[in-house]
């Protein structure tokens, strides 16, 4: 049987930008609600505040989506 890859082993690239809210929204599939959500409670990636508009840096993202998965494992 051929060594298939599974969506979840496929490695995502982010932007080289800063993140919007909508973009971890779309990123994660998640309403963007639950992205503000996340930031009210702490448990979603970090993000900071430039000016009045909240950012998220993608080596933030990763790190977060890693150490993810690690306490998932």
């Amino acid at each position: 049987m051929a060594n298939r890859r599974t969506p979840a082993d496929t490695p995502v690239t982010l932007p080289t930008r800063f993140l919007t809210p909508e973009d971890i929204a779309s990123l994660f599939g998640v309403p963007l609600e639950t992205v503000y959500q996340w930031r009210r409670k702490h448990t979603g990636p970090p993000g900071f505040r430039a000016g009045r508009h909240v950012r998220y840096h993608p080596d933030a993202v990763a790190q977060w989506v890693m150490d993810q998965t690690r306490e998932a494992a």
